[in-house]
C-alpha cells in the first residue's frame, strides 16, 4: 500500500471507531509519528492530509521542522522530554504530550515566559505502572496538578498515556478505561492553569479502542509509515 492508501485506512478506521463512541472523524485529533521517518514520506502523509505530526525526539524534530512543504502542520513533541531541550522546541509545538514532572514543568514555564508565550502541554500518566514507561502514577496527579499552579506561562490542556503493548488489544481496554475515568475526574475538579480539552491515548495496534473509550488525540506511526528499524 502507498502511503496516500494507508492514510485512507487509517482515517477510516478511526472514522469507525469514532462512531461507536457517538462522535466523528472531526472529533479525533490524527497525529502521524515520524520517528526516524525522513522527509519525503512526512510530506506525502501531509499531502494525503494529515497535519498534526509527532516527534520523539527534539534533534529529529529540529532536522525536520523546516524541511516540510506545507506550513500549516502542527507539531507534537509526544516523547520524553529532557529539561535542557526545552529551549528547543518551546515556540515551534502545538502541544507538548510527555510532562510528568514538577522539574520539567517549571522550566518549560520559564521558557515560555521568556517567549512571551502559554505553552499547552499535556501531564503523562504511567496507569499500566510499567516500570519501564514515564509518566505520574495515578495516586500523584492530583498533588501534581495543584503544584503546576504556580505557574502562570504553562496550560494543562489535558493527559496522555502509552498503554502496555498487547497482542490483543482488549486485554488493554482497562487502561483507557481508566484514564477517561480520571480525565473526567479532573474536569469536574477547578485548578488554577488546568483546561481538561484532550485525552491522547492510542496508537497503532489499539487506537480503536482507545477512541472506543473517549481518546480524542491519537498518535499513529506505523499505520502511516510501515515497521521502521529503531
Amino acid at each position: 500500500m502507498t502511503i496516500k492508501e494507508k492514510t485512507e485506512d487509517v482515517l477510516l478506521r478511526v472514522s469507525n471507531a469514532a462512531e461507536k463512541s457517538g462522535r466523528s472523524l472531526n472529533d479525533i485529533t490524527v497525529v502521524a509519528v515520524t520517528k526516524t521517518v525522513g522527509v519525503d514520506k512526512i510530506n506525502e502523509v501531509v499531502s494525503s492530509g494529515i497535519i498534526n505530526l509527532g516527534e520523539n525526539r527534539v534533534q529529529e524534530f529540529n532536522n525536520k521542522y523546516n524541511q516540510l512543504i506545507n506550513n500549516d502542520v502542527k507539531w507534537h513533541m509526544i516523547g520524553h522530554l529532557q529539561t535542557n531541550k526545552v529551549k528547543y522546541i518551546i515556540d515551534k509545538v502545538e502541544l507538548i504530550h510527555s510532562v510528568e514532572s514538577i522539574k520539567l514543568a517549571k522550566e518549560i514555564d520559564k521558557k515560555a515566559e521568556k517567549n512571551n508565550i502559554i505553552a499547552k502541554i499535556l501531564i503523562e500518566l504511567n496507569i499500566g505502572q510499567e516500570y519501564s514507561k514515564f509518566g505520574v502514577s495515578e495516586d500523584d496527579i492530583i498533588d501534581l496538578l495543584k503544584e503546576l499552579e504556580q505557574f502562570n506561562n504553562i496550560k494543562i490542556c489535558g493527559l496522555m498515556t502509552v498503554a502496555p503493548y498487547c497482542n490483543n488489544p482488549e486485554d488493554i481496554r482497562w487502561v483507557f478505561k481508566k484514564m477517561k475515568e480520571k480525565y473526567d475526574n479532573i474536569s469536574t475538579l477547578h485548578f488554577k492553569n488546568v483546561e481538561m480539552k484532550y485525552l491522547s491515548m492510542g496508537m497503532t495496534n489499539d487506537f480503536e479502542i482507545a477512541i472506543e473509550e473517549g481518546a480524542n488525540i491519537v498518535r499513529i506511526g506505523t499505520g502511516f509509515f510501515g515497521e521502521r528499524n529503531y
